[in-house]
């Protein structure tokens, strides 16, 4: 039994953080796929990076010039042919756990990111156009981008909730997709739907660190994020336990998992699985990097320790907030940040495509 294998079997399954068409065509997907990754996640770096980063795609740019393809068509083509070729390869692990597992998901545009009309109107268009049940849409965590969770829901779209960092945040996402849940019961519709939650945890710490540092205070430097999110896990088993969810649940609802996103360690000095061996606990996910999937499988024992020590949990975040430091405005800082980040990445991306769209009709 490898990490991966030890690690689902604490009911904690580890998604990929990355698309790639050379790591499609070379079968290394297919290999991460049987070696236990459970799922795929991407977002607009991702693509920027992909797809700028090397020449797998040159000859599907050329041919879609040649086709006289828009800047949409090109960006849609590109982008449909990774998503459909991953969930072509995950579909097993999706019937094997019955829908539990076996996602790609695909981000709408940030440009949309405040506008809950216009997430719908584009999830709804992915939705249709990729055509594939273990598809799963993203969606920002803004006020906008949590209304377009529930109405998604409703409309029995699967959703990954991305760039949530505070707890109140989460509980926002939380109460979105039973909502969502609820009005498709009443309406005696299939509760096969499924979401997870992504709330981000090294960035939590990267930013509190450097506000420590500035304070002079070591001791709680590398703390913050994994106690948050302990905490986000504590919301989810009390709803879980829930009369209210208990009802959806025995009409066949599945839970809107924790997941774990940007689960690196950015500093040096913390060990490179911090984020992955203090949050293995049921009903989670954990999407990780390359790299950091590269250190889980040379590991050798996980256990359960995403609610091992709560008190603790609760103590970090009582003395940040006792010395000026409440993460729930540090979450809204990051999600600025976040949402920044996705937006420079997709224009950039979109401009070097129309540049090359550009070089092509001279």
């Amino acid at each position: 039994m490898n990490a991966l294998q030890q690690l689902h079997q604490l009911g904690q399954s580890i998604w990929y953080d990355n698309v790639e068409r050379g790591l499609i065509e070379s079968g290394e997907m297919a290999k991460l796929i049987s070696q236990g990754v459970r799922g795929v996640t991407s977002n607009p770096t991702i693509f920027e990076k992909a797809i700028l980063g090397g020449h797998h795609y040159d000859e599907a740019i050329a041919e879609a010039v040649r086709k006289n393809f828009t800047l949409d068509e090109l960006y849609d083509d590109l982008v449909f042919h990774d998503i459909l070729a991953v969930a072509k390869l995950l579909r097993p692990v999706y019937d094997e756990s019955k829908g539990e597992d076996g996602y790609v998901s695909l981000e709408v545009s940030p440009r949309l990111a405040q506008d809950q009309e216009g997430t719908v109107k584009e999830a709804l268009r992915l939705w249709r156009a990729l055509q594939q049940p273990n598809l799963m849409i993203k969606v920002p965590a803004t006020d906008a981008g949590i209304g377009a969770v529930q109405e998604l829901i409703r409309e029995g779209v699967n959703v990954n909730v991305t760039l949530i960092f505070g707890l109140h945040q989460y509980a926002q996402v939380l109460e979105a997709y039973i909502r969502g849940l609820e009005a498709r019961h009443q309406a005696g519709q299939s509760l096969h739907v499924a979401s997870v939650a992504s709330f981000f945890v090294s960035r939590v710490d990267t930013h509190v660190d450097h506000q420590l540092q500035e304070k002079g205070n070591q001791e709680l430097q590398g703390k913050a994020a994994v106690a948050n999110a302990q905490l986000a896990y504590q919301h989810f088993m009390k709803v879980s336990q829930s009369d209210r969810w208990k009802k959806l649940s025995d009409a066949g609802a599945q839970p809107q998992r924790p997941l774990w996103a940007s689960t690196s360690t950015k500093n040096p000095s913390y060990s490179p699985l911090l984020y992955v061996e203090t949050l293995v606990g049921p009903q989670t996910v954990n999407t990780v990097p390359p790299v950091t999937l590269e250190h889980i499988l040379k590991a050798e024992q996980f256990s359960r320790t995403v609610d091992a020590d709560v008190s603790n949990a609760e103590k970090t975040v009582h003395d940040l907030r006792a010395i000026g430091l409440d993460l729930e405005e540090v979450g809204k800082v990051l999600l600025r940040e976040g949402l920044d980040s996705f937006s420079k990445s997709f224009t950039t991306l979109w401009d070097a495509l129309q540049k090359r769209i550009d070089e092509a009709k001279k």
